[in-house]
């Protein structure tokens, strides 16, 4: 998990900038993703569950959703990132 480090950091970092917590900012980049249709949060408590629709009132920019591409780059488009 070391070498994730550097980028949780960054991460963190960006969402202080924000002024959001960082699980707002990711179910809310979730929301922008169109391959995303529905989000599964998980949550074990209402607290949690509620907690989570913050999410929902997190307005990310276009700079904002590059900055996280930006630390979180993904995968090459299929076929080449899984060619043996």
């Amino acid at each position: 998990m070391e070498e994730h480090r550097p980028a949780l950091e960054q991460y963190e970092a960006f969402c202080r900038e924000l002024g959001q917590a960082p699980a707002d900012v990711g179910l809310a980049w979730l929301l922008h993703q169109p391959a995303v249709t529905a989000p599964i949060v998980g949550p074990r408590t209402m607290q949690q569950f509620e907690g989570s629709l913050a999410a929902l009132e997190v307005t990310l920019e276009d700079a904002a959703l590059d900055r996280l591409d930006e630390i979180f780059p993904g995968y090459k488009a299929a076929p080449m990132e899984y060619a043996w």
